[in-house]
């Protein structure tokens, strides 16, 4: 039997968002390779958080090409952080408008 080739459904997720940007042409293949070649040449363990260097050299190549901008990433941290905090563990998080709400009701 063959291992998983991601540990977990985000991995794939993270892949696929990837792939899907590079075929569109938002960014070309030589533009990711260097994008995620700098991001792990930052970390000497970084097989450990391979994935998680994907998604930060994704973000880093999205604001310098200006897809997107480091406030809208941050709003989107934030409302993510929100959306787990209410989700009770076990369940699907799923963003709703109020975890992107700037008047969040305090927690219990």
């Amino acid at each position: 039997m063959t291992e998983p080739v991601f540990a977990a459904p985000w991995e794939a997720r993270a892949f696929a968002l990837v792939r899907t940007l590079r075929d569109d042409g938002v960014f070309s293949h030589q533009e990711w390779a260097d994008a995620l070649g700098a991001q792990l040449g930052r970390d000497d363990n970084a097989g450990a958080d391979y994935y998680r260097h994907w998604l930060t050299a994704l973000e880093t190549l999205l604001r310098d090409k200006e897809v997107v901008t480091r406030e809208s990433l941050e709003r989107h941290r934030a409302a993510w952080q929100h959306a787990t905090q209410r989700t009770p563990h076990g369940q699907p998080i799923l963003l709703t408008a109020e975890d992107f709400s700037d008047q969040r009701p305090e927690a219990d």
